[in-house]
């Protein structure tokens, strides 16, 4: 019933294009139906009278072969219409849920995505929305087809009752082959699902470290860890490969069985008189006919374990509720102002038994610039994500302008914050591309940004300047360029809030001092500044500091104001310095 159940939602989806295809599939029914009698008809009228008196007429012959050609056009049509109504209703309903799925990734925050491997959410998007719509290409045949069987057996009981109900025995036995099939197939079918994640998630991991595994010597032993998973998805895919096929042949023999049946027992009804000739023909024909939605059926059903397994995988991620809810307000517009940012009793945990951040509460002025300092793992990072919404605090709140971030509209925190990440990531697309990221922005603009970023040198020795494609994650730049782009990508929107989490890392500290120089310049006006650093020569230039450690403020001040009073700052930020002279 699962398998009917998930067709039921692509019916219900698509009720023109099913009702189209399930009426062609009908078509073809009722004229290969039509055939059995043209066949029976032409034996009793036609073969046998011609061989009774030794000749046939030619009006006879043409009237045959007028009925079997005029039958043979209608069934073309008819699977024209089954077909093409199949195709596009299976591929419409696997894009219809291929955009689901994405839609409902982008709309759920980060901590989702970080409990649910990335080869998982590959597979759900893919391989589990291909196998969820499988049986929609049997389905209009399958369905159009009960048609043809509910005339064939009309028609068997009309000819001879006694060979019709031989041939009914058909059906019990094909029922229960296929609950036999179901229940030792589904439980291969599922694990062979999740094992084409796991599959996905080991080969994603291997390529997006490949670094990692080219310099520490890793190749065999990924190697051997994608072998694992293949050999075990390789395994599984036999195991349910050898029952559906035994499954396949002995469905397509129960009818064939049948028709020898029908074929006996008719022969001696014929002998003893009970029967005519044209009947048992005409009977066998059409169990031979009801072979074929037998077999339709068998396929429908044979793709069904894999259909409710893709799409109840499919299913949990657009059921997910961990989704953001927003409110309906929105922040004043224009870009020469900056807002003013408030982080108020702030409290998060990734594990509940262990958390990050503790009543974190500080507040930064339009305009002014502030530096958040700390050791690792004391939670400047997921501060940042806090402050853009990627996730949602557990205690406290975060206000911009005075509201807080979770009643705001969809968007609105998008159009007056912009965040440098970390780890810089770029498109497989042009520099203009990767910048504008579609939208509508003036070159002039670009170049402005570009030049803010300190990036307007390189690019304009590209060979394409900002036509110049960049590769997959801008594998043809340096870590440095790549976050001047990242920079300027954020610098062309002119936010209100730019934050940087160690966006300058990886580069020079001459073209650092130059980037920051423009920060506070007017490459972004007014722009309120929150900078995540590490060189004593960026934190100097904010307004205010922050000192994180352990989950919570231990200092705010200048940074002369915080060496002059706290030694773990000043332990920490020489740290830095003496670490970078040491590297140099």
């Amino acid at each position: 019933m699962d398998g009917f159940r998930v067709l039921g939602v692509a019916i219900r989806r698509e009720p023109v294009i099913f009702t189209v295809s399930t009426l062609g599939s009908a078509l073809f029914g009722a004229l290969t139906v039509a055939d059995a009698w043209v066949l029976g008809w032409s034996t009793d009228h036609v073969i046998l009278p011609s061989y009774r008196d030794g000749h046939i007429g030619a009006g006879w012959l043409i009237a045959v072969v007028a009925l079997f050609v005029a039958v043979a056009i209608g069934r073309a049509v008819g699977v024209v219409a089954r077909r093409l109504g199949a195709g596009v209703m299976q591929y419409r309903m696997q894009a219809h849920y291929r955009r689901a799925v994405t839609r409902q990734y982008l709309r759920l925050p980060l901590a989702w995505h970080q409990a649910h491997p990335t080869g998982q959410l590959l597979s759900n998007a893919n391989a589990d929305v291909e196998a969820a719509w499988a049986p929609i290409a049997p389905l209009p045949m399958a369905v159009g087809t009960i048609a043809m069987m509910v005339i064939a057996v009309v028609q068997m009981f009309a000819a001879d009752v006694v060979l019709a109900l031989l041939g009914m025995l058909v059906f019990p036995l094909v029922v229960l082959t296929n609950l036999a099939y179901q229940r030792r197939a589904s439980p291969l079918i599922t694990r062979a699902q999740q094992l084409r994640a796991e599959l996905s998630e080991v080969a994603h991991e291997s390529f997006d470290g490949a670094l990692v595994v080219k310099t520490l010597g890793r190749e065999s032993e990924e190697t051997e860890r994608f072998a694992a998973k293949a050999r075990e998805l390789r395994d599984t895919n036999i195991r349910a490969g050898r029952i559906r096929a035994a499954f396949d042949p002995t469905l397509a023999a129960l009818p064939d069985i049948g028709v020898l049946v029908v074929l006996a027992v008719g022969v001696v009804r014929v002998l003893h008189g009970h029967a005519q000739a044209g009947d048992v023909v005409q009977v066998g024909f059409l169990l031979t006919i009801v072979a074929f939605p037998i077999r339709s059926l068998g396929w429908l059903l044979g793709e069904f374990p894999r259909s409710v397994v893709g799409f109840d995988r499919v299913q949990h991620v657009l059921d997910a509720t961990d989704a953001l809810t927003y409110g309906d307000q929105r922040l004043p517009a224009g870009s020469g102002d900056g807002a003013r940012l408030a982080l108020e009793k702030v409290a998060f945990a990734y594990d509940a038994d262990q958390p990050l951040l503790t009543d974190v509460t500080f507040d930064v002025a339009p305009g002014r610039t502030t530096a958040i300092v700390g050791p690792t793992a004391s939670g400047k990072s997921t501060l940042t994500n806090l402050m853009t919404r990627l996730v949602d605090t557990d205690d406290g709140r975060i206000t911009l302008d005075g509201v807080d971030l979770r009643d705001l509209a969809p968007g609105a925190l998008a159009e007056a914050m912009a965040i440098v990440p970390q780890q810089a990531f770029l498109f497989d697309d042009t520099v203009r591309g990767n910048i504008t990221l579609g939208a509508e922005i003036a070159d002039e603009e670009i170049w402005a940004a570009l030049r803010a970023a300190q990036a307007d040198g390189f690019v304009a020795a590209l060979r394409e300047g900002l036509d110049t494609r960049l590769g997959e994650r801008g594998t043809s730049l340096s870590g440095g360029q790549r976050q001047r782009i990242s920079l300027a990508r954020a610098l062309v929107r002119r936010p209100r809030l730019l934050i940087l989490d160690d966006a300058t890392s990886a580069v020079d500290p001459e073209v650092e001092q130059r980037i920051l120089a423009a920060l506070r310049g007017d490459a972004t006006g007014d722009t309120t500044l929150v900078v995540v650093a590490y060189r004593k020569a960026t934190i100097a230039l904010a307004d205010e500091v922050v000192h994180l450690d352990g989950g919570r403020i231990a200092g705010r001040g200048t940074h002369a104001e915080l060496l002059a009073t706290s030694p773990a700052y000043a332990d920490l930020v020489n740290a830095y310095e003496q670490d970078e002279e040491v590297d140099a």
